[in-house]
């Protein structure tokens, strides 16, 4: 009480004075399966796997996490992690695939399968609780103090960010630097015991998304997860989870944090906001918790056009697509929230006159420049939107060998995916679309018919179309420009002198000249 009050004459808030001193770790509680109710079924063979060859190797190994909460509720978890007490190059050296990843922290992959079937299961090694005040201090950010972080185990920023954090410790303490309660709980597949340091079992039964420690600090150490909180907050909201008033209060105070975060590593946190399948309820919740602007943006731009009937078509797709457990892809997403932008500048360079193909490149650089920057590198992702936005002029053209050719194109079903929206929304003809989707699925003589039978459409509408009326030079001439008409003697108007013909001469008959060449009358 007296130290409260000394605090507060000298204006110290309790954040604060706390600072430098060891928080709670919580007391250690082991929860058993008849309480629990996790249906092992639920667990991935490989994650007990791995678990399996720790624990036979004399370690400690725990399921983590998210994958510990989703258990709880019932759901069957799409990613498994796991917490042990060995450090990442022992953890290495008992797998066949593994790799050592990460500098801010270091964790290990382990990897099972090949190509688009592998699944990776996440090791990390538990972390000591490190006080922010002692650790070593950089002056600038991860980026352009790289070298100076090279040799460092726990370093931060001159606003507190953690830029380094690789001091292991005990499960007690690691339990203590994760950020939400119901992520901070670890379950052993071999005992089926939950272990819970800070109520996070009975968050999870209350439905609470709370905070470990002090909500302002924990952002300042990791202004991320002001997004994390929110991502959590909209992919748990139909199984009715909120955000606890006392870890939602200083969200948007904190959000100016995220300034100093790496632009790369933002990016890939709005990737996540809008590819883990709840898209829409993410940019519900940014737009309840006053975080719609700020945060990222090209975020900033997909939340203002949320309600666009495009782009809002372009989120729900992606969210069934996440739903059914098929791929979904960043430059997809990307270039429907950016296509307004490229439609209208191709728009009015046509307007000028430019020629439709420069103007739709000339267009999409310049969303390139206002709109993405250097963040992605221009690379890969860049490359698939470029392609997808300048295939959408090709599937005009469906006669001859270019319907064949573009369907066979790598990036054809992205493309083509994106057209069909813009048909869904009504800024295309939706028989086009039709057309295209017939065409793809067909063999070569069906797609051939198709071909011939839009060209026949096309003669057709040539023929029936109303015959062009053409007038005489002198019709369009002023009646005092005309020439006079002959009169005859007696009065009548004499008719018109016929044109003489001028005959081709023998040579372009016979090919030996153009038939252009006058006859001369020799």
């Amino acid at each position: 009480m007296i130290k409260k009050i000394i605090n507060k004459l000298l204006g110290k808030s309790p954040a604060a004075s706390g600072r430098g001193q060891k928080p709670s770790f919580g007391k250690r509680e082991e929860i058993g399966a008849a309480v629990h109710g996790i249906d092992p079924e639920l667990v991935d063979e490989r994650a007990l796997n791995v678990v399996r060859t720790l624990q036979d190797a004399g370690y400690e190994a725990y399921i983590v996490g998210g994958a510990v909460r989703d258990l709880l509720v019932g759901l069957r978890p799409k990613d498994f992690d796991v917490a042990t007490d060995a450090t990442p190059e022992q953890v290495k050296g008992l797998f066949r695939r593994a790799f050592i990843i990460g500098r801010r922290f270091r964790i290990v992959h382990v990897v099972y399968g090949r190509g688009r079937e592998h699944e990776v299961i996440e090791v990390s090694t538990f972390r000591a609780y490190m006080d922010n005040a002692a650790a070593e201090q950089v002056a600038g950010n991860e980026r352009t103090s790289k070298s100076e972080l090279a040799g460092m185990k726990h370093a931060v920023d001159s606003s507190g960010r953690v830029l380094r954090d690789n001091v292991w410790g005990p499960q007690n303490e690691d339990a203590t630097r994760r950020d939400f309660t119901i992520n901070a709980m670890y379950y052993d597949p071999e005992t089926q015991t939950v272990v819970d340091y800070h109520g996070g079992f009975k968050d999870v039964k209350k439905r609470v998304l709370r905070m470990i420690g002090d909500p302002a600090t924990r952002y300042r150490e990791d202004p991320v997860r002001i997004i994390r909180a929110v991502r959590f907050a909209a992919k748990l909201s139909a199984l009715g989870f909120k955000l606890e008033a006392k870890t939602a209060g200083p969200l948007v105070k904190s959000h100016e944090l995220l300034a100093d975060v790496p632009q790369s590593r933002l990016f890939d946190e709005m990737l996540k906001l809008l590819q883990t399948g709840h898209a829409l309820a993410s940019i519900a919740q940014l737009k309840a918790l006053g975080l719609a602007r700020g945060i990222y943006p090209l975020l900033d731009v997909i939340v203002e056009r949320a309600e666009q009937p495009f782009v809002n078509a372009a989120l729900q797709d992606t969210d069934r697509r996440v739903g059914e457990g098929k791929p979904v892809a960043p430059s997809f997403l990307l270039a429907c929230a950016l296509w307004a932008d490229v439609r209208d500048g191709w728009a009015r360079r046509m307007a000028q006159r430019q020629h439709s193909h420069p103007a739709l490149q000339d267009a999409i650089d310049e969303v390139f420049d206002a709109r993405i920057g250097d963040v992605s590198g221009r690379g890969k992702l860049a490359a698939d939107m470029r392609e997808i936005w300048m295939m959408q002029p090709r599937f005009d053209k469906r006669v001859g060998s270019a319907p064949f050719g573009l369907v066979e194109q790598a990036r054809f079903r992205a493309g083509f995916d994106f057209m069909r929206l813009r048909a869904d929304v009504g800024e295309i003809d939706e028989l086009l679309a039709d057309w295209w989707q017939e065409f793809s699925t067909a063999d070569d003589n069906l797609r051939q018919d198709l071909v011939d039978q839009v060209r026949e459409e096309q003669q057709s509408r040539q023929r029936t179309r109303a015959p062009r009326v053409h007038t005489s030079p002198a019709a369009d001439k002023p009646a005092a420009d005309r020439p006079e008409p002959t009169v005859q003697a007696d009065g009548a108007e004499a008719p018109p002198k016929k044109r003489r013909r001028r005959r081709r001469s023998g040579g372009a008959k016979s090919g030996g000249e153009s038939a252009s060449t006058p006859d001369t009358g020799e």
